[in-house]
C-alpha cells in the first residue's frame, strides 16, 4: 500500500489527499469532454514517461569517452513515446478537437510527476510536436494508416530535439554531467529510430485492417 501511495504522490505522501482529488477532477473533466478508453491512456501516459526519464537509467549503447566521446544511450522507453503521438490521433477519433484539452492536462501533470527541467522541455517538445501532430492529422485528407506514418514522422524529430536538449540542461544540473551528453546527432537518430519503429508498426497493422474493411480509412 506504501508503494502505491507513493507512486500516486511522486514520493510526497503528505500530498495524497490533493493528489487524489486532482486525479478525481481529471477523471471527471475527462469524462465530462467525451473522453473514454485512448483519451485516459493519453492523459497518463505522457507524465508516466516524463517520470520514467528521470527515474528509469538509459542503455549505453556506446559508453562516453570510447570511439565516439560522446557515447550514445537509449532509454527503454523511447519506443512507447513515440506511441503517443500514435495514440494522439485515436483520441482525436474518440473525441475530435478536445483532444489539445487533453494534451495541455497531461502536460500540466507532468510538473508533478518529474523533474522540473524534464516537465519543461518534454512539456514544449509535447506541445509543439502534437501540434505538428494533429495539424497533419486534421488538415490532410490520406487515409488513416497515412496519416499515423506522416504526423508521426513530422512530429518525432521536433519533439526529440525539444526533449533532448532539456534531458541535456536536466543532466547538467542534476548529476554534473559534461554539456552534450544526450544532444548530439547519434543520440538524436537513434532516439527518432526508436520512437517511429511503434508508429510504422500501428500503421502497418491499421492499413490491414483498413483493406479488410474493419477499419474506416477516413473517419476524422
Amino acid at each position: 500500500m506504501s508503494e502505491l501511495v507513493s507512486v500516486l504522490t511522486n514520493g510526497q505522501p503528505q500530498l495524497l489527499g490533493p493528489a487524489l482529488g486532482a486525479l478525481l477532477l481529471t477523471f471527471c473533466a475527462i469524462w465530462f469532454l467525451n473522453g473514454r478508453f485512448w483519451a485516459f491512456i493519453y492523459v497518463a501516459l505522457i507524465p508516466f514517461l516524463n517520470w520514467s526519464f528521470s527515474v528509469i537509467p538509459q542503455a549505453q549503447i556506446i559508453a562516453p569517452g570510447g570511439d565516439y566521446a560522446p557515447g550514445v544511450a537509449l532509454h527503454p522507453m523511447t519506443m512507447v513515446t513515440g506511441m503517443v503521438f500514435v495514440i494522439r490521433d485515436f483520441v482525436q477519433r474518440e473525441m475530435g478537437h478536445k483532444v489539445l484539452i487533453l494534451m495541455a492536462i497531461a502536460v500540466a501533470w507532468s510538473f508533478f510527476y518529474s523533474w522540473p527541467v524534464i516537465a519543461l522541455a518534454s512539456g514544449i517538445a509535447f506541445a509543439v510536436s502534437e501540434l505538428v501532430d494533429w495539424m497533419v492529422y486534421t488538415f490532410t485528407k490520406y487515409r488513416l494508416s497515412t496519416r499515423i506514418l506522416i504526423s508521426s514522422a513530422l512530429a518525432s524529430p521536433v519533439d526529440t530535439t525539444v526533449f533532448l536538449y532539456g534531458a541535456d540542461i536536466a543532466q547538467q544540473m542534476q548529476l554534473g554531467a559534461e554539456p552534450g551528453n544526450m544532444l548530439h546527432p547519434v543520440n538524436w537518430i537513434v532516439f527518432v529510430i526508436g520512437k517511429m519503429v511503434g508508429a510504422v508498426i500501428v500503421s502497418y497493422v491499421i492499413r490491414r485492417r483498413e483493406d479488410k474493411g474493419l477499419v474506416s480509412p477516413y473517419e476524422a
